[in-house]
């Protein structure tokens, strides 16, 4: 591969750009299936400097990064379009958020299934297998399938009538 063109890796991840030797060199960006994108400079095959912008449009920044740290922690879609009304607080940055299979987690570019340790794209197409590291990762982290009891009492005005109501139905939770 030579010249300026388009290549497809069997991740479904696309680069178009400047190629040289069969590798990426010169100017080029990475699109990769989520949405997200990655231009840079590259040499021989390896990124000389470049920059990520993730799905939703937010740009990645190496220093000065003030999105999701302790001081604001709203959703980039909520910096961009302000928050809603109390009671219609977004769960994730997608607004809705999407509908997450029986038993699966969120992990922001598919679904992972805990049984078989698969991670699939949004569309379902096998993405990857996930090792212990990342599967602990996803079970600690990521939004999973609302397949179990939350612990809501309707009856229950109060946190302290929710917490004494779940003891006595002999949950294990913590506060």
């Amino acid at each position: 591969m030579e010249g300026t063109g388009e290549y497809t890796i069997p991740t479904h991840t696309r680069y178009v750009g400047e190629m040289k030797d069969g590798m990426f060199h010169g100017k080029g960006v990475l699109h990769f299936p989520n949405g997200s994108k990655y231009e840079g400079t590259w040499e021989k095959g390896i990124c000389k400097e470049g920059k990520y912008t993730f799905s939703d449009g937010l740009k990645y920044k190496e220093t000065d990064w003030d999105y999701c740290d302790g001081k604001d922690r709203r959703f980039y879609s909520e910096r961009c379009n302000g928050l809603k009304p109390a009671g219609e607080s977004q769960l994730t940055d997608p607004d809705p958020p999407r509908v997450i299979p029986d038993g699966c987690y969120d992990t922001g570019d598919g679904f992972y299934d805990p049984n078989t340790r698969v991670v699939k794209g949004y569309d379902g197409n096998f993405l990857r297998n996930a090792d212990d590291q990342e599967h602990e990762w996803i079970v600690l982290s990521c939004r999973k399938s609302l397949d179990e009891f939350t612990g809501y009492c309707p009856r229950a005005s109060t946190l302290e009538e929710n917490l004494q109501t779940l003891s006595q139905k002999s949950l294990v939770f913590t506060v």
